[in-house]
């Protein structure tokens, strides 16, 4: 029994928009810092469950000091039967930002056993990625890390955090819907749809914080996200 697209869960799955996200374009005379949209409470949590159980949790903490800001990535996934454990996943992520710019990215990620890593750095000539699964290179200048929380990465390139490498989907806004959380109830959310390179489903609220996630596992069952 294993997740198929399981670093998905993570953010890992890192996508280049293409086409574009259509929405209004951004003025040029807001700050770049005012663009990230950090939610209340300064951290973010999530039950992750399939088939109905929960298999972990997926947790985010933001650390705004001025313009600069530290936001902490923990995921911790296990799946199996009773006391057999079929499936573990443990990802941690840093991400540093100033005045609303990518500064570093550093990850860790052990994959059923399999060790990844990313890190990221803010260059002159650009901001240099190398990964487990990618040689170091320049990332455009809109690519941001595959960690969902910020809903400005619906608008270009996706840096997959869990092997470093740049990839393609395409992102349809689906409206507005009714979602889940972990208290039972349910609240209003913008979808938005991922397909080709990535399968998912992502969900943010009216002032663009995110607030839920799925996707179909290789067995056909679903991977849900609900915000605690």
């Amino acid at each position: 029994m294993s997740i198929s697209r399981r670093n998905l869960i993570i953010g890992g799955g890192a996508f280049l928009c293409a086409p574009r996200l259509l929405a209004e374009p951004a003025s040029t005379a807001t700050p770049k810092s005012s663009l990230l949209s950090t939610p209340p409470g300064r951290s973010l949590t999530f039950d992750v469950s399939r088939k109905g159980s929960k298999i972990g949790t997926h947790m985010l903490t933001f650390d705004q000091d001025g313009d600069n800001l530290t936001v902490q990535v923990n995921v911790e996934l296990r799946v199996g039967v009773g006391p057999i454990v079929l499936f573990r996943y443990k990802h941690h992520a840093t991400e540093v930002w100033k005045s609303g710019q990518l500064i570093s990215l550093n990850t860790e990620t052990n994959d059923d056993g399999t060790p990844n890593k990313v890190t990221g750095s803010r260059t002159p000539e650009g901001f240099k990625v190398e990964g487990t699964k990618a040689r170091l290179y320049i990332a455009p200048d809109d690519a941001l890390p595959a960690t969902h929380w910020n809903h400005k990465q619906l608008d270009g390139p996706w840096i997959n955090t869990q092997d470093g490498r740049l990839m393609h989907p395409t992102i349809t806004p689906k409206g507005s819907e009714m979602i889940p959380v972990a208290s039972g109830a349910k609240i209003p959310a913008k979808h938005f749809s991922l397909t080709g390179d990535a399968i998912l489903e992502t969900y943010y609220d009216d002032m663009s914080n995110w607030v839920g996630l799925n996707f179909k596992a290789g067995d056909g069952s679903v991977v849900l996200y609900e915000m605690i």
